[in-house]
């Protein structure tokens, strides 16, 4: 009896191990097969996919502005002297040759009145010197003097002439000087702030200009591009002169955000390339009939590019590897990773391939930089 009762408690424990290992097993092929399903219903998960089509797209890019007038002379006196009167406000709007200081003129006219003096006694001086020269002559006629007598009077009389010359000269620039005194613009445009008060005494060699002149009809707006866009400019028109003759308009757009009404050209394109910067340097012409734009003033030029019968992808479509662009191809209803070649400007948004994809193809439209060669796709529009 107790040797039955041995045995049937070894049985009982083997079938106790026995249930508890097959118990394990059960667990493991569970987990198993929900690992299984989780992964397959992973990389069968649902992808937003696209189409690729054929479409006209407009491309911007903008680019850093500064704002300069046609013409900006600073405006200096030519003489020395105390400013007696200023004839315009800060700000005005000016013409050509129109008076905008006055330096005091008591010098220049006494200059100008003693030069004149000296003018009409070389004048005088002259004509004594040629007269006792044609009196010498008659003399040497008649054999009364001989030739050194008349060879003196008429060294006497080149004397007198270039005294005359010389005082000429000399009323001239007291007259010049006198003129000077009045200071005028030399082109119309916008006066700026004036640093200068009557009262000032200023000279040719101030630091800071009488007055600034603005002649802001019309605008330039400096902009810089890359080597490389530059040269991609060249290739697609040829030359610089082509592209400037066929450049398309360019917009502004203002310090404020607002967009300027006026459209601009780019007739300017700089010859060297900025040994710091590597950039090119552009000039667009901007008119401003209504003086809303300013000499100083700041913005961006946009850039406009017209593209018909491009394919065009999300940028969220694609994803970088060692300087390659990839997309996510759909064939047979599985992701297959694809190289693309991307045209040089983009909106920020979208991509215009170039190459690597053709119309009709579908692709995953977000999210490729998550995905892999392979994936089963149940793609969702």
């Amino acid at each position: 009896m107790p040797l039955l009762l041995g045995v049937c408690h070894v049985i009982y424990t083997d079938m106790k191990s026995t249930f508890y290992l097959i118990g394990i097993a059960i667990a493991c092929l569970f987990v198993s097969s929900c690992a299984d399903k989780e992964k397959k219903a992973h990389d069968e998960a649902h992808y937003k996919t696209m189409t690729v089509s054929s479409q006209d797209v407009m491309l911007t890019q903008s680019y850093s502005t500064r704002l300069t007038g046609r013409q900006i002379v600073e405006v200096r006196p030519q003489v020395s002297g105390i400013i007696t009167r200023i004839c315009i406000n800060e700000g005005d709007e000016v013409r050509k040759g129109q008076t905008l200081f006055i330096i005091d003129q008591v010098p220049y006219r006494a200059a100008l009145e003693g030069a004149v003096a000296a003018r009409k006694s070389a004048e005088a001086k002259l004509a004594t010197a040629r007269m006792n020269y044609e009196n010498e002559q008659r003399l040497q006629e008649g054999n009364v003097v001989g030739d050194v007598s008349v060879q003196t009077v008429r060294n006497a009389l080149l004397e007198a002439e270039a005294a005359l010359v010389q005082a000429q000269a000399q009323e001239r620039n007291a007259r010049n000087s006198l003129s000077y005194t009045e200071v005028k613009s030399p082109v119309s445009g916008v006066a700026s702030m004036i640093p200068w008060h009557v009262g000032s005494l200023v000279s040719s060699n101030i630091s800071e200009p009488l007055v600034t002149v603005a002649d802001d009809h019309e605008m330039y707006a400096y902009f810089s591009i890359t080597e490389n866009q530059a040269l991609d400019l060249i290739g697609r028109y040829g030359s610089i002169a082509q592209f400037v003759s066929q450049a398309p308009e360019v917009s502004l757009k203002l310090s404020n955000g607002s967009d300027y009404q006026q459209k601009g050209r780019i007739n300017a394109v700089s010859g060297t390339v900025d040994d710091a910067t590597g950039a090119v340097t552009l000039r667009a012409t901007f008119p401003n009939p209504n003086r809303l734009l300013h000499n100083g003033g700041s913005g961006s030029i946009v850039v406009t590019t017209h593209r018909k019968g491009c394919i065009v992808v999300p940028q969220e479509a694609t994803y970088e590897l060692q300087n390659r662009v990839f997309v996510y191809k759909v064939v047979d209803g599985k992701t297959k990773a694809t190289p693309v070649e991307l045209f040089r400007l983009n909106d920020g948004h979208q991509y215009v391939v170039e190459q690597g994809l053709n119309v009709g193809d579908t692709i995953i439209a977000e999210g490729a930089g998550l995905l892999k060669d392979g994936i089963e796709v149940r793609g969702k529009k």
